[in-house]
């Protein structure tokens, strides 16, 4: 039989989110439910809550960084039983036959695209699906990854299921390591993960801010150097020397800049959706150094894994504010400030003393 679910929802762009009451499937033979402890906050929630992206389905509960427990499995799956820790990110699905998710890379199904945790058609219940401001969700188990953190960082964990694997993937994929000189730009939700991921891939890392207030912090998140964007002398110092860097600003801004720092043939991976599109960059300095300008979204699930594996072993969490669900729109208005170091996650036992 379906559950009932207790949740926080928007109803429309202009209202805040509230309790809400919907049903979750029953467990499939391929499901896995889950009892959600934690669920980060994202940039993306608040964006859709508020209906700034398009196609945002009302209600809309949020969230798609959640770490839980769980409490029943079907009967063919055998990855996980009751009591397990694990996460679901960004996706609970995939056509699952295309060349994309043949190969694992699921954030790029040819076929239907991902279903999305949440504001995604529902292809079990039909209308849309919920996220983790909620207090348990069902999910296909190839779309559940194993937790192998300390119980006690929980919390920290949750983020790592989006702006974890946002930053994660690119790094790896354009091969962060020792003997490679990595950029991040911007010190905040994702660029925080950005340089904790990159410093213990070993790569030496220089982070970029426009804020003198943050070099302090980058180089306590591993950061071997810091550079504040805004001095040219800073900046011409760095010019073609970086093998990599990731650029994690979601606001519209100059890439020249960051682009004349590549050695030839590197990369510079944007991470960051801006509002509105960058100004053009010169052909020139992509010309002369057979330099590249790349994007990046989210991981597939076997590279989540793998990334919660990896900040398991080198004792890697976000830094983050535990909330309680009522707190939701004080903390979306804290995050249109910046005001946060770095995420915020819910505390989701206070779903329970919500009215």
């Amino acid at each position: 039989m379906p559950s009932q679910a207790k949740a926080y929802a928007a109803q429309s762009a202009t209202t805040p989110l509230a309790p809400f009451s919907f049903e979750r499937r029953d467990v499939r033979p391929d499901d896995v439910a889950i009892d959600i402890l934690f669920c980060g906050v994202c940039h993306s929630d608040l964006h859709t809550a508020r209906g700034e992206w398009d196609g945002t389905l009302y209600p809309c509960v949020p969230g798609h960084e959640i770490v839980g427990r769980v409490t029943a499995v079907g009967g063919d799956v055998t990855k996980f039983q009751v009591g397990d820790l694990v996460g679901v990110g960004c996706m609970v699905d995939s056509c699952g036959h295309c060349p994309s998710c043949q190969a694992s890379e699921e954030q790029f199904c040819e076929t239907t695209g991902f279903v999305g945790t949440y504001n995604a058609p529902d292809t079990v219940l039909g209308g849309h699906t919920f996220g983790g401001y909620s207090d348990h969700i069902v999910v296909k188990d190839r779309f559940v990854v194993k937790v192998g953190h300390d119980e006690q960082d929980l919390a920290g964990v949750a983020p790592l299921l989006c702006a974890g694997i946002t930053t994660y993937s690119p790094l790896r994929h354009w091969q962060a390591g020792p003997g490679k000189k990595v950029g991040v730009v911007g010190i905040g939700g994702l660029g925080h993960m950005g340089i904790k991921l990159a410093a213990a891939m070993g790569a030496h890392v220089v982070a970029f801010t426009t804020s003198a207030d943050k070099v302090e912090d980058a180089k306590r998140l591993g950061a071997h150097e810091v550079v504040i964007s805004r001095d040219p002398e800073a900046m011409a110092a760095h010019a073609g020397s970086f093998d990599f860097i990731l650029n994690t600003v979601a606001a519209s801004h100059d890439l020249d800049q960051f682009m004349v720092l590549l050695r030839r043939d590197g990369t510079m991976t944007l991470v960051g959706a801006p509002e509105h599109p960058h100004p053009s960059p010169s052909i020139w300095n992509l010309l002369m150094g057979r330099r590249s300008i790349a994007g990046s979204p989210i991981g597939g699930i076997a590279e989540t894994q793998e990334m919660l594996d990896f900040c398991r072993d080198h004792g890697i969490t976000a830094d983050i504010e535990i909330i309680p669900i009522q707190e939701i729109e004080t903390a979306y208005a804290r995050m249109l400030k910046s005001d946060i170091k770095y995420r915020f996650v819910i505390d989701m036992a206070s779903l329970k003393q919500a009215a």
